[in-house]
């Protein structure tokens, strides 16, 4: 009988798991008892459900090999053969590797379809690797949509904000849809954040194509590293204005900048990372300005501080939710 393990156990890791799992399942002789084990591992923690996907994304790479190359893969010595129960998992990265360096992922030979949804709760963040190298950090409260196409990489952002590293690849573009705008991409490094009004896109690194979801091909603003726009509810493209990149993607690493932002700007953020709302109680005090860094897990520590920069208070109201005004 398969032991799942736990990813806080010993040296057992998720990753490990998934493997076991992923190798299990490959036999023709899985009991009812065992996939309903499975199924529970499978939901017991969204990583799990994202290593296992990855997997699955490793083994569809085999399909890309010629079958002389990918039998010389799995062949090992008789004496090696069933060593270790990983055995599969490791080939299958020695064939993604494979794929990768002949540039399978780059035109020569589209990989089979592939989709999948992400999503993260309140206060986390997720690191989600794809089938061809591209890779998505998603911020607090946030869910998408990946499809893989013969002609495209399509991911729908339907809410929240994320962080795209793009594998590049001129013949099948890389094309982010959020609201009423979309980012197109061969191979870059750029984040998108969904509001309610507007979508904003903020570019690191490369060079991306802004523009309304529904616009002709040509209709389109270019922006390059250090540059950011935003697409309004009308699919409206904004000009090209000059960003901090570091600032503006800082919750990566669990921090929130605020460089002379409004008090109303820094109370739609901090409500990204809690419960219920922080709003503000009239226009004046929303123009107050704030610059300072806190902790996104820590949005208390903010609002307990706050008093002390701004002449501001917080006052909570019986459902919980909070506001700022004015002292």
């Amino acid at each position: 009988m398969m032991e799942t393990g736990d990813c806080a156990c010993g040296q057992t890791t998720v990753r490990d798991d998934a493997a076991r799992w992923f190798v299990r399942l490959q036999e023709p002789t899985v009991d009812v008892d065992e996939q309903q084990r499975f199924d529970a591992w499978l939901n017991e923690h969204p990583q799990h459900r994202d290593e296992f996907q990855l997997l699955q994304g490793l083994w569809t790479a085999a399909d890309l090999l010629p079958a002389p190359r990918l039998k010389a893969l799995v062949e090992a010595p008789p004496s090696r053969r069933e060593r270790h129960p990983l055995m599969r998992y490791a080939v299958a990265a020695s064939v993604l590797a494979v794929a990768l360096g002949l540039g399978l992922f780059s035109g020569l030979n589209h990989p089979q379809g592939y989709s999948a949804e992400f999503t993260t709760a309140l206060g986390e963040r997720k690191h989600v690797a794809l089938p061809d190298g591209s890779l998505i950090d998603m911020n607090s409260r946030s869910r998408l949509q990946v499809r893989y196409e013969k002609d495209r990489r399509v991911i729908e952002l339907s809410e929240g904000e994320a962080m795209f590293s793009v594998e590049h690849d001129t013949s099948r573009p890389f094309v982010v849809e959020a609201g009423s705008g979309k980012v197109t991409v061969t191979g870059t490094r750029f984040d998108v954040r969904r509001d309610v009004t507007q979508t904003r896109v903020t570019v690191e690194q490369g060079t991306v194509k802004v523009q309304g979801r529904n616009a002709p091909d040509n209709q389109f603003i270019s922006l390059t590293a250090g540059l950011g726009s935003f697409i309004d509810a009308q699919g409206n493209v904004a000009a090209a204005y000059a960003v901090n990149p570091a600032e503006l993607t800082a919750w990566r690493s669990g921090k929130l900048v605020f460089n002379d932002a409004s008090l109303s700007e820094v109370a739609a953020e901090v409500s990204r990372y809690r419960e219920q709302p922080l709003t503000v109680s009239n226009p004046a005090v929303a123009s107050l300005r704030l610059t300072s860094v806190f902790k996104s897990d820590n949005t208390d520590a903010l609002l307990k501080a706050l008093p002390n920069i701004l002449p501001v208070a917080v006052r909570t109201h019986a459902d919980g939710s909070q506001e700022i005004i004015s002292k």
